[in-house]
């Protein structure tokens, strides 16, 4: 009698579950109503994809979403790690901005409707971002050097405007900020409790984007924010070089950048069809379309899980995202293999890092102003300084992109100091040009900081080759 109940009953689970299995794909298969145009709208909804582990070959949904660099995901931190020995005494960020609107939009399709006001019932969200808006809501615009001062303290607009900083890009710099408090206030007490304004050195592009991704990172990293402690200096060029910008051999470097480029794309007849399937479906002249950069829109679209455009004449679908998406990361590996970005990027992030340099030297001489540096910058500023310091496996710079130098003291040599180089929580100093060969004949744990200081003042340049034995000799060298 038992056997036959239990029998019964997994007749009856059995017959439930194919119940249900049928009903889920019976309407699944329920056609959705069309649009006026013609087109479906739900069948275009996609399922935001959330790989646990990386890909064994190169996948350009996978890439995008590393991109997109969504708040909550886990990841690994190494920041603040070294020695029991070792002090921590100064730190200097760089970041890109988070999350923003399109810098560009498709021709004749609608914006995407993305809100920029920051609001707190809407994911993402973050504990600090009430706090944060009603603190920057009665910030003094004087607390910046001009221009910076006319420029919104946080996003505020239901349509997004082209460029803003999203709410996703506002979380993306409160948690940045929170974790590198949680490390280097609570863990290394890298600032005093008393700690002046001066021991802050902040920068920032003229970008509502940058200044903001800035004010949200120290918002979540400073235990007590206040206005009259912080001061951004408004830095003109995205490559931070002050008043060492005019460099004529960096701009043909860039020229023969683009043109490798150009013919890569030339080269790219997948990409040039995809080009001209999606300029039939908005109805303009391939080049046109071209010019309009879609991959930013649609990296926006796809980083928001919102539907890509469609129109009368059929829609822009994954399809034509992946074949743009895997041309650009293609792009990325062959530049990175070139000499050619390399003799910019050299140029380019050479006065950056001689000043990052210069202030890691003071601080090892005793001195205690700029001990938390931050630099807001944009893709373009990261990328350059990756290369230059020979870390070309490195993945573009993400939204939120973080790149930190940390500088120790031996507390058993005090005159002894050493470096550390993190890209998004990843320890990857010893795969820097300047560090690598330290890493396998010395048993020392941490890279020299004399090992960074000679890079900068000399094998930057012996590695644009030419005899140039300083920047300005590097920049106005005839030819290549």
């Amino acid at each position: 009698m038992l056997f036959r109940n239990r029998f019964v009953l997994l007749l009856a689970l059995a017959a439930l579950l194919a119940f249900v299995s049928l009903s889920l794909q019976f309407f699944h298969l329920i056609p959705v109503s069309a649009t006026k145009n013609g087109v479906t709208s739900k069948n275009r909804k996609r399922i935001m994809p959330d790989p646990a582990t990386e890909p064994p070959v190169m996948d350009p949904v996978y890439e995008a979403l590393l991109y997109c660099n969504i708040p909550g995901v886990a990841e690994r931190s190494m920041e603040g790690h070294a020695p029991h020995h070792f002090k921590l005494v100064s730190v200097h960020v760089f970041i890109r901005h988070g999350d923003r609107y399109p810098l560009y939009a498709i021709p004749k399709t609608k914006r995407p409707e993305i809100d920029c006001t920051l609001v707190a019932n809407r994911k993402p969200y973050h504990s600090k971002l009430e706090a944060f808006v009603s603190h920057m809501s009665k910030g003094p615009g004087a607390s910046f050097e001009s221009p910076l001062h006319s420029l919104p303290l946080y996003s505020s607009h239901q349509l997004c405007e082209m460029g803003e900083l999203t709410q996703t890009g506002v979380v993306q710099h409160l948690q940045n900020g929170q974790l590198l408090r949680d490390i280097y206030l609570k863990k290394h007490k890298l600032l005093p409790s008393d700690w002046a304004a001066e021991q802050l050195h902040l920068e920032t592009t003229g970008k509502s984007r940058t200044l903001q991704s800035g004010l949200a990172l120290l918002y979540g990293f400073l235990p007590d924010f206040d206005w009259k402690k912080v001061y951004f200096r408004h830095q003109p060029s995205a490559l931070f070089c002050s008043g060492n910008c005019y460099c004529p051999l960096r701009n043909q470097y860039l020229e023969k950048e683009q043109r490798r480029q150009y013919l890569l794309r030339l080269n790219n007849r997948q990409l040039e069809r995809t080009y001209e399937e999606m300029a039939r479906i908005v109805d303009i002249p391939t080049k046109q379309l071209r010019a309009a950069n879609p991959i930013d829109s649609l990296l926006c679209l796809f980083c928001h899980n919102v539907s890509f455009p469609c129109t009368r004449n059929g829609c822009i679908t994954m399809d034509h995202f992946k074949v743009i998406k895997t041309h650009q990361i293609e792009d990325e590996r062959e530049r990175q293999e070139k000499k050619l970005y390399l003799g910019y990027a050299l140029l380019g992030a050479h006065p950056i890092l001689n000043q990052t340099v210069g202030r890691m030297q003071h601080t090892a001489e005793g001195r205690k102003e700029g001990l938390f540096t931050l630099y807001s910058a944009h893709d373009v500023t990261l990328a350059p300084i990756l290369s230059a310091l020979g870390l070309t496996g490195a993945r573009f710079p993400r939204f939120a992109a973080r790149l930190v130098f940390e500088l120790w003291q031996d507390r058993e040599k005090p005159r002894e100091h050493s470096v550390r180089i993190l890209y998004d929580g990843v320890d990857i100093t010893f795969h820097t040009s300047f560090c690598q060969d330290h890493h396998r004949r010395s048993p020392k744990p941490m890279c020299p900081l004399e090992n960074l200081v000679r890079f900068i003042k000399k094998d930057m340049f012996v590695a644009l080759g030419g005899g140039s034995t300083n920047y300005y000799e590097a920049c106005h060298r005839e030819g290549f």
